[in-house]
């Protein structure tokens, strides 16, 4: 079943051409992501879908009687409503009845609450009130009371994802909705949405994100629309399919196009038919072998200062605000070409600890010593700091005209802009038009500039698109200086480092070898011990007590009949084979590429292998007594 239609719409701003005769669908179910470069037009789509944006031509269409919801990449919210208001700001009959419910309890008014419990009941809406409060939890979101505007951008953001999953559209549409998410939240809201039964549009950069939750990627390139059907890696393999044929394609026509331009310079000014069609194929191939397949290098061979021998030392430091510790008692040696990421929820001291490296936040105990050799190039969250009536190239020529390379070379800001993907028709740009994205690669570039040795990066990931994300790490895989990294980009920290400080928060850092994956994998493996460890303590409480019981029940019962004898050894092949199938329903639940319909069916069966167990282990025991 359809649900939104679009068919050969066009956006201009000026003479710029944003998108021209898109025509794509999306169909009930389908979780569909868009993928493109920063200033490519993905949010301006967005909202012209939405009809925020006026388009030039063309047709939009969305099925009648659906809800849509969209989460925008900047914060719509009424400043003067608390979190609760904000998120039961929708017109939709369930939140409402939830809400005038909430509200009677506070007024402990005993008729309201009747009245209120009943439209609840009518409407079925009690499990709306039990996903407020996961999603709310879950984003840390707990003090429902706060305004809105006393909150910090990601707090805003989180509400704004919130709001939107608690209506329970029909069509959701979400721009960037991992930005301001902790690991934890981002996976969480993973298994939320390949749960949900909407329909999902969305624009995001988190490559991990991609391949587990979308099934089909539309990419909008030069203007138009490429439609892979699949997740990511399905995605980047066609693509290079896609490139590669288009490669060939161009290079044929190259080689047609000298043939017929020979031609074309040698023959008479009179023409016949046959020559008037040749003419307007000549034309053709030209503008074919015109093209040209943009390869997205970044590599600038920056001069380095040479790291000595002592880098940077923490002492013992400690740090807390008020009650809460940020670090206790810590200490390291960085070392030559240190890859460190850092991870840990929001608000566990992450940025706090860089500026303390970086002498911006002073230390309440402890020492931080810095080698006399050391370059700092610190990129942290805040968006660019110049004037917006400047143009891009100045923003470079302020920093310096020329960069002195390797090996005595130089090389100008123009020629720099350009290794950094701003081509030569954007250098003239006024800072004000340039997409989030352009502005957190422009002042990337600003910071590589200053040619350090020692790269803090403060979620350098966020805005920045896929193509962008992938450049930037090609250059940072072969940077010799020392690199730490605070990011929530999954793919990025297994690429970028080898070993990772964890934030537990109170203080606690542990210091953890291996790339994100390894720490995520161990996290697990931890938390399954744990449960398996409480599983069994209750099992065998269950089974002290089931043997006492037996014992008292059956005290005169001296032997087992045959029939009973039977019985006994069949129940003990059953519990065998039923604890191999538990063992393979539990890993089967684990699997990530399994359908919500598939997950289902193994959870129910995983309940009736349970109950089967405990049915058999309690008339084992039983028998076991006389046999």
């Amino acid at each position: 079943m359809n649900y939104l239609s679009v068919e050969e719409i066009t956006k201009t701003f000026g003479d710029r051409t944003i998108f021209e005769d898109l025509t794509f669908g999306i169909d009930q179910g389908q979780k569909v992501a868009i993928v493109a470069k920063n200033g490519a037009g993905k949010t301006t789509m967005l909202r012209c879908l939405l009809d925020l944006e006026t388009i030039d031509s063309g047709r939009i269409v969305f099925r009648k009687d659906i809800r849509v919801a969209f989460m925008e990449q900047t914060e719509n919210l009424e400043g003067s409503n608390t979190i609760l208001e904000e998120i039961f700001s929708h017109d939709l009959p369930e939140l409402n009845a939830v809400k005038e419910y909430n509200a009677a309890m506070e007024a402990e008014d005993e008729s309201a609450i009747e009245a209120t419990f009943e439209a609840i009941t009518e409407l079925n809406a009690w499990d709306l009130e039990v996903r407020v409060t996961q999603i709310l939890s879950v984003l840390k979101l707990e003090d429902t009371k706060q305004l809105i505007r006393q909150l910090s951008g990601g707090q805003k953001k989180r509400v704004a994802l919130a709001k939107v999953l608690i209506s329970e559209p029909d069509f959701l549409i979400l721009d960037e909705p991992t930005n301001h998410l902790d690991l934890d939240m981002i996976e969480w809201l993973e298994e939320y949405l390949m749960k949900s039964s909407a329909t999902i549009l969305m624009v995001t950069h988190d490559r991990y994100f991609l391949e587990v939750v979308s099934d089909e990627i539309l990419e909008l390139d030069n203007n138009t629309i490429y439609k892979y059907k699949g997740n990511f890696s399905y995605y980047l393999e066609k693509k290079a399919e896609r490139e590669e044929q288009l490669a060939s394609t161009i290079g044929k026509a190259k080689n047609q196009f000298k043939k017929e331009l020979d031609w074309m310079r040698r023959q008479p000014k009179a023409r016949g038919t046959k020559q008037k069609a040749r003419i307007e194929a000549f034309h053709v191939t030209k503008k074919v072998a015109k093209q040209r397949i943009d390869t997205d290098e970044l590599e600038i061979p920056v001069k380095m200062e040479r790291l000595g021998t002592k880098i940077l030392e923490l002492h013992k430091i400690g740090k807390s605000f008020g009650d809460k510790k940020i670090i206790e008692n810590f200490s390291y040696t960085f070392k030559r070409q240190e890859r460190l990421g850092i991870v840990g929820k929001n608000g566990s001291g992450k940025s706090t600890f860089l500026n303390m490296l970086m002498n911006i936040v002073e230390v309440d105990k402890g020492k931080v010593v810095l080698g006399e050799t050391v370059v700092f190039g610190y990129y942290d969250q805040e968006m660019i700091k110049t004037n917006d009536d400047k143009k891009v190239i100045e923003v470079i020529r302020d920093i310096a005209e020329y960069i002195p390379l390797e090996k005595g070379r130089q090389m100008s800001a123009a020629q720099l802009l350009e290794k950094f993907l701003f081509p030569r028709n954007m250098h003239f740009n006024y800072v004000r038009k340039l997409s989030g994205g352009e502005k957190r690669r422009l002042k990337l570039l600003t910071v590589l500039m200053a040619n350090p040795n020692f790269l803090i990066l403060d979620e350098p990931t966020n805005d920045l698109d896929i193509f962008a994300l992938s450049v930037l790490e090609d250059y940072l895989r072969s940077f010799q200086g020392c690199l730490i990294v605070v990011s929530h980009d999954r793919y990025f920290m297994d690429k970028m480092v080898d070993h990772l400080f964890v934030f537990n928060g109170d203080g606690d850092i542990k210091d953890l070898t291996g790339n994100y994956t390894a720490y995520r994998k161990n996290k697990i493996d931890l938390e399954r011990a744990g449960k398996k460890a409480m599983a069994l303590s209750n099992a065998s409480s269950t089974v002290e007590k089931v043997v006492a019981s037996v014992t008292t029940k059956h005290e005169e019962k001296k032997k087992l009949s045959y029939k009973e004898k039977q019985e006994f050894d069949d129940i003990e092949k059953e519990l065998e084979s039923l604890e191999e199938e538990k063992a393979k329903l539990s890993e089967k639940l684990m699997d990530t590429s399994l359908t919500g319909e598939e997950l289902n069916q193994a959870g129910q069966r995983l309940t009736n292998v349970i109950e089967l167990l405990d049915e058999k282990t309690n008339r084992w025991l039983e028998l076991s007594e006389f046999s």
